[in-house]
């Protein structure tokens, strides 16, 4: 397994080697080789919480049934794809998904792609936050002792380094509030852009480039 530290980038491997992936600087012109760098988003399958409608952050959720045949889905949608790397949140639900998926044998575990830290408001709905606080926003507002969207998109600005720095097709397994945000920040919105993205359990979105600008390829696929 390799793991992703998430302060620096660096990568450590169990035999103990570390290295630097490529910074912004270098990866600016890759956009434009025949070996462009494009990102397949899989949000995980489904949960007791996210069936609910309860913001699922850093609870460790495990997948429902549903979410297990969901994933298992996936695995003859992925299986001609040609991955270049395999990104993984660290988080169950999100590992469950890529084993089932048939990413596991070459998946990479990334801290950053953790889901938005919900802080006290972890597990609860948006209805029930709003009798404590009326109109809350979570993209404008962010989570009460978990994070605003400013700390997310400062996560997912290095997952998307990561990417472009990594020639070819990289897929992220993650979460949907994440993915908004990463979604956004690809093609230059600001984090609460993701506002304006939804994605569904077990749904596939494709980040790519036209003309040497980052577009959203494909969204929201079940």
């Amino acid at each position: 397994m390799v793991v992703i530290r998430a302060r620096d980038a660096r990568v450590e491997r169990r035999d103990g080697r570390r290295g630097l992936r490529t910074t912004c600087s270098e990866w600016s012109a890759v956009g434009m080789t025949a070996h462009t760098p494009r990102c397949l988003l899989i949000r995980h399958g489904q949960t007791a919480w996210s069936l609910s409608g309860r913001h699922t952050g850093r609870t460790d959720l495990p997948l429902l049934a549903e979410g297990e045949a969901q994933s298992r889905a996936l695995r003859p949608k992925l299986a001609h794809q040609q991955f270049t790397a395999v990104l993984t949140s660290p988080l169950l639900r999100a590992r469950r998904t890529c084993e089932l998926a048939g990413l596991e044998d070459r998946s990479i575990i990334d801290p950053d792609l953790c889901e938005w830290d919900y802080g006290t408001y972890d597990g609860l709905t948006t209805p029930e936050i709003w009798e404590e606080r009326p109109g809350w926003d979570l993209f404008a507002d962010g989570a009460p002792g978990g994070e605003a969207a400013a700390d997310v998109s400062r996560r997912v600005d290095r997952v998307i380094e990561r990417i472009r720095a990594a020639p070819g097709l990289v897929a992220c397994v993650a979460h949907a509030h994440v993915l908004r945000v990463l979604a956004a920040r690809w093609i230059g919105l600001e984090a609460t852009g993701g506002r304006y993205f939804v994605l569904a359990p077990a749904s596939l979105s494709e980040l790519d480039w036209e003309r040497g600008q980052p577009v959203i390829a494909g969204w929201n696929q079940t």
